[in-house]
């Protein structure tokens, strides 16, 4: 296969072979090249273009047939790759109904396919598509059982909260897929600095912790990206008014408003909570310039993350008690025309003000290719 100077004639095999009702053929071939290249096989783009087909091919195709072979590749091929993992739970939950995906958390062999990984992520996959988990008696069985109460994704509701809204979700065809950005560049019309004569004294409370679960959302961006973040929780001595919001933000010494300028000026806007939500959730789930994200299950769950931290809650409270926080806070996006935002199409600022106004969080990301 490395010496391929295209895969197509692969994949019309496979196609043909799934057209003529072969569906194990498929997954056969799948877990036949991966065992053939082993660890190598990440290096190799003739494998990569041919088992993503492959998957997609499984996935896209509603049936409890195809989504069992599915389970079946993922599970053979590359049990211990939790970024496979989480990318197949995301094509399965578009892809195939809940009735065909039942087989997942019921019992019998093909249960026994399917890892624990794949079922918690899954589950908040299907969430995430406005599935009502209580409508499927084995489905939520499992949501519910006490032994998976620990894993991270347990911490998350099993339906979608009103802050959640419509998730900016992808859309997966077997050739491809698209989502929305609802983030970039800040052009609206800049804001005036200087007119406010008062502001209130400001302490910086920022720790390392604050700061790390306030970018979890694009954590992904740094790391696996070009992108890179600031966060930042101040203290006020009194309440700031929303007009003199501005002129705060550029005292606080962050570096994404650096130079901020009547040349460079600063767009601020106020937004609901649901928007802040949707922006950090598309960042953590779809990624930056490089990279995947976190696909919708930990992408939900690194959002809720950094909404907790902007809102001022610990990240151990109930989702309940985050939701609550952030819609009693008062949510800005910003952008500036500084150095720092590369203003490509990965660009996120967000300013949360808590109630009475004496407590803000800032969160700021970019991201080029």
């Amino acid at each position: 296969m490395p010496d391929l100077k295209r895969v197509t004639e692969v994949w019309d095999t496979a196609e043909h072979r799934l057209a003529q009702g072969d569906v194990a053929f498929v997954a056969d071939l799948g877990i036949a090249l991966a065992d053939r290249y082993g660890s190598s096989a990440a290096r190799i783009w003739q494998y990569r273009s041919v088992f993503d087909r492959l998957l997609r091919l499984l996935t896209m195709a509603p049936g409890p047939g195809h989504a069992e072979q599915a389970v079946r590749l993922v599970s053979a091929a590359s049990p211990d790759n939790r970024k496979l993992v989480r990318y197949a739970a995301s094509l399965l939950a578009e892809g195939q109904t809940p009735h065909d995906l039942t087989f997942v958390f019921a019992g019998g062999s093909s249960r026994a396919a399917a890892s624990e990984e794949l079922r918690a992520c899954l589950v908040h996959e299907m969430v995430l598509r406005g599935v009502m988990i209580a409508e499927s008696p084995a489905i939520e069985a499992w949501a519910t059982s006490p032994h998976w109460r620990h894993h991270p994704l347990a911490w998350m509701p099993l339906e979608l909260s009103v802050i959640e809204e419509k998730p900016p979700l992808p859309s997966y065809s077997v050739g491809g897929g698209s989502y929305s950005m609802p983030y970039g560049p800040q052009d609206g019309p800049g804001v005036t600095l200087g007119s406010v004569t008062h502001l209130p004294q400001v302490t910086d409370t920022t720790t390392e912790e604050f700061s790390e679960a306030a970018a979890a959302a694009v954590a992904n961006w740094t790391e696996e990206s070009n992108g890179r973040s600031e966060a930042g929780m101040y203290d006020l001595a009194e309440p700031v008014e929303p007009e003199g919001l501005p002129d705060l933000l550029v005292t606080l010494g962050l570096e994404c408003l650096s130079r901020v300028s009547p040349r460079k000026r600063l767009a601020l806007s106020s937004c609901r909570a649901e928007h802040a939500w949707r922006m950090l959730f598309a960042a953590a789930s779809t990624g930056g310039a490089y990279n995947n994200g976190e696909y919708g299950a930990y992408g939900r769950l690194a959002a809720w993350r950094s909404v907790a931290a902007l809102s001022g809650v610990p990240t151990a409270a109930p989702v309940s008690e985050v939701e609550e926080n952030a819609q009693a806070c008062g949510w800005y996006s910003f952008g500036a025309a500084t150095k720092w935002f590369e203003r490509v199409a990965w660009d996120i600022g967000l300013v949360s003000v808590a109630p009475g106004a004496r407590r803000m969080a800032v969160l700021a990301a970019t991201d080029t290719d």
